[in-house]
């Protein structure tokens, strides 16, 4: 549960850059390097979160083996 609020907020901060990255470049470049450079951070955005997701998520405990104690 954790894991994916963690990777939500990763992926909603890395939108809110590329936003800002795409609203400050609108003067200064063209088009094509725009969406470029947004879509890069998207697909940071992305990979991140699902690395993050993946990486964080609970996963059943290792059981130990009983231990063999002969009496």
């Amino acid at each position: 549960m954790i894991g994916a609020i963690v990777a939500a907020a990763f992926f909603l901060v890395l939108a809110g850059t590329a936003y800002i990255a795409f609203k400050a470049l609108a003067k200064t470049a063209k088009m094509a390097i725009r969406m470029m450079i947004v879509v890069a951070i998207l697909v940071i955005a992305v990979v991140g979160s699902i690395s993050l997701w993946y990486f964080t998520t609970d996963v059943a405990p290792k059981l130990k083996p009983p231990a063999n104690r002969r009496q």
